[in-house]
């Protein structure tokens, strides 16, 4: 295990190193670590990399909370406000759209799933993560309103689709054992408990932040440390009183964040905290995920899988978007830019940890199939139609409408076109 540890962390160096340089070629950071995944786990096995299920879990919990926080707290309504419609269309009418959709679908299309493994597999699969298409988001080619509205999407509706999870997990759990009633019950106080306690934590902690900082009673430098504890103390605070912990650190980064508490710049630690948790969750997943899915992988999942990439994608975001004011060519491209990636994978995880092996091995491999085609397929194309997408005469002709924003990150280490990003992109300017 020593050997394979020292060798991760190699790997993480050298893409420290390099990343600019393999930018360049369109590989992005998913994309190399789920191939390393392959080769040093159970699909090639160069070197034994089973880690323990605690090991997995505790990771995947800490990474997917780490993650709502500090996609949250970037998050400036002041600034977002100009195009709020379009994130207001996106997130609160082709989301629950999106998940209705693959929630139906599984229900027709995988043999013997229930409603809640349905609903699960749905909401799994709706958030989407700019980082697939790394190389786009920074490109200068795509209009930088079109690249604040993928990003912002892609910031915000991991959370907003971790309520449905975690139901939907419950229920699956529970399944024949406990009433429907009780579970969705018992789930939706766990919710609310964990939603109210991570606002008053955020807005609490944020107000103490902005004041210490005004008196010169903290220094930004330490201040990044405290910002990274706030992200586990929502998760674990709303734990020990009951609540839901993924809903608490959500919460609680856009409460903090609501309240401009800490410079942009201060938040850069907790992120790249981040950044190298979610690096090593592709690595997970191409090396214990991938195999295990591969073995119970069918052709309905698989037709699944294809049919989340673009038809449930792509039909929510065209029917949200209608009157918004876009052309066709830009809803197709915003609908197609939807890539699944960090927080599907952790949900993926969970779900083997959490469920007995004969519920996890009919709705994993779903997840997983998804989750591998959009790494290669998104990954691949991000550049090539970001170019194409770019060079319209329309859009090269049209002012860049919209404010410059200080976007949220881009999740992962991913390389960038102009050197200027940090590890994990500033999103567009």
């Amino acid at each position: 295990m020593d050997a394979t540890f020292s060798l991760i962390l190699l790997l993480l160096f050298l893409w420290g190193v390099y990343s600019q340089r393999l930018a360049r070629v369109e590989l992005t950071a998913p994309v190399a670590f789920v191939l390393l995944g392959l080769l040093l786990g159970e699909g090639i096995g160069v070197l034994d990399l089973a880690p323990s299920p605690e090991t997995v879990r505790a990771l995947a919990e800490v990474t997917l909370a780490w993650v709502l926080f500090t996609d949250s707290a970037r998050l400036s309504f002041r600034a977002l406000r100009p195009e709020l419609g379009l994130y207001v269309r996106l997130l609160l009418l082709g989301l629950p759209m999106c998940i209705g959709l693959g929630t139906l679908l599984a229900m027709g299309l995988l043999p013997g799933v229930s409603g809640w493994a349905a609903l699960y597999v749905a909401a799994a699969l709706a958030p989407t993560d700019a980082a697939l298409g790394a190389t786009m988001m920074v490109d200068p080619v795509v209009p930088a309103r079109i690249r604040r509205l993928i990003n912002v999407e892609s910031g915000l509706n991991d959370g907003i689709a971790t309520p449905f999870v975690v139901l939907a997990l419950a229920g699956v759990a529970a399944s024949g054992s406990t009433p429907d009633s009780q579970v969705s019950g018992s789930a939706l106080v766990e919710l609310a408990i964990g939603l109210v306690h991570g606002t008053v934590l955020g807005l609490t902690a944020g107000w103490l932040l902005r004041c210490a900082l005004r008196r010169g009673w903290a220094t930004e430098d330490v201040a990044g440390t405290g910002i990274l504890a706030l992200a586990l103390l929502g998760y674990t605070s709303a734990i020990a009183i009951g609540g839901n912990g993924f809903v608490a650190a959500f919460a609680t980064g856009l409460a903090f964040g609501s309240t401009h508490g800490a410079p942009q710049r201060v938040l850069l630690f907790a992120e790249q905290s981040a950044s190298l948790l979610s690096v090593l969750v592709w690595l997970l997943f191409g090396a214990v995920l991938v195999p295990v899915a591969v073995h119970h992988l069918t052709w309905q999942a698989t037709l699944y899988a294809v049919l989340s990439l673009t038809a449930v994608r792509m039909v929510p975001v065209a029917l949200s978007l209608a009157g918004s004011g876009l052309d066709r060519r830009t809803v197709l491209f915003v609908g197609w830019f939807g890539p699944r990636g960090l927080a599907s994978v952790i949900f993926g995880l969970l779900a083997v940890e959490e469920l007995d092996p004969s519920a996890s091995k009919t709705i994993v491999p779903v997840v997983v199939c998804t989750v591998l085609l959009s790494v290669f397929a998104h990954g691949m194309t991000s550049a090539p139609l970001a170019r194409r997408y770019g060079a319209a005469p329309a859009l090269t002709a049209a002012p860049q409408a919209g404010p410059a924003v200080n976007e949220l990150p881009v999740r992962g280490i991913a390389g960038t076109a102009d050197g200027h990003r940090h590890s994990r992109g500033d999103g567009p300017a």
